[in-house]
């Protein structure tokens, strides 16, 4: 049975009109209108984290990337951490207090980059950056040392750069893991109408809009921004988890079918009434969904 917080969580999400952003492309276009307009969003790590890890700010590339390692240790494993947001939100506070944890119960120093939102990078700068961030890591300790993570849009953006360091000829990390991965952003798929009203947080029309502003002059089948196109072949072994009051997944399911068929490993994790991104949200099924992820990076 499902935990009371986690039963609480879409009325939550309908008290905070959530979805009305993505109820339509013009709600999304004058959200981020708005945000363009307004003070730069704060992307930070929260202060509270250095109680149980040394942060360390870097510029690599451009970017401004945090480094989180867990207090006072020099451990000897590496993890990418790509942030959802649609692509055009910045990181949040819950994706934060996942990787420090992860970071403390894994002895694993993260990078999380924080890259430019769309429109002022898209995928074709956005996913080389990204990956080489990863073959950085790789080449420091090992790709049996490494994991890729990534939740909704950054869970695709962690399969994209997956894709790059196999095409690049570069070993496949120990760990891929995609959190509720926003895998196709052409909103075609028949099944996203079916979940759509169960969904309380995401709608196809704003996220579309989304996805355009990302892919910039991508087409929206280019397996850099909508990967679930791309070649599955080779990647190594995925964790993936996925809510069914969650459009993604959609995504979630049809990536399966084509994963099988491509010979690919993937251990998933389908968890009925949970809502997107249900594993970094502060619910019991979350931190049952944190432990698996752990395993994940470390056996």
């Amino acid at each position: 049975m499902s935990s009371l917080a986690s039963r609480l969580m879409p009325a939550v999400m309908t008290l905070r009109g959530s979805k009305r952003v993505f109820s339509s492309a013009d709600a999304m276009k004058r959200k981020l209108a708005r945000q363009a307009a307004g003070r730069a969003p704060n992307s930070r790590p929260p202060a509270r984290l250095a109680k149980t890890v040394d942060i360390r700010e870097l510029s690599i590339d451009g970017w401004t990337v945090y480094e989180i390692t867990p207090k006072g240790k020099t451990p000897p494993r590496r993890a990418l951490y790509l942030h959802g947001g649609c692509y055009v939100f910045e990181i949040a506070l819950q994706h934060w207090l996942f990787v420090a944890r992860l970071a403390v119960e894994t002895d694993t120093r993260f990078l999380v980059p924080i890259y430019p939102l769309a429109p002022a990078e898209t995928a074709d700068t956005i996913v080389p950056k990204a990956t080489a961030l990863a073959s950085s890591l790789i080449d420091e300790v090992g790709a049996r040392n490494t994991s890729i993570l990534g939740d909704s849009a950054g869970g695709g953006m962690a399969l994209a750069v997956a894709m790059q360091l196999r095409d690049r000829g570069i070993e496949a990390p120990h760990s891929t893991v995609l959190v509720s991965p926003w895998l196709d952003i052409t909103g075609t798929d028949p099944q996203l109408a079916v979940i759509a009203p169960h969904d309380p947080w995401l709608a196809v029309p704003g996220s579309h809009f989304a996805g355009g502003v990302y892919r910039g002059p991508l087409a929206e089948t280019d397996a850099r921004v909508s990967p679930i196109y791309g070649d599955l072949s080779g990647l190594g072994s995925l964790t993936m988890f996925s809510g069914t009051r969650d459009i993604l997944n959609a995504d979630a399911t049809r990536f399966l079918s084509l994963a099988e068929a491509a010979g690919l490993s993937v251990d998933y994790h389908e968890v009925p009434g949970m809502i997107h991104v249900f594993p970094i949200l502060p619910i019991p099924e979350g931190t049952a969904a944190r432990a698996v992820v752990a395993r994940s990076m470390v056996d």
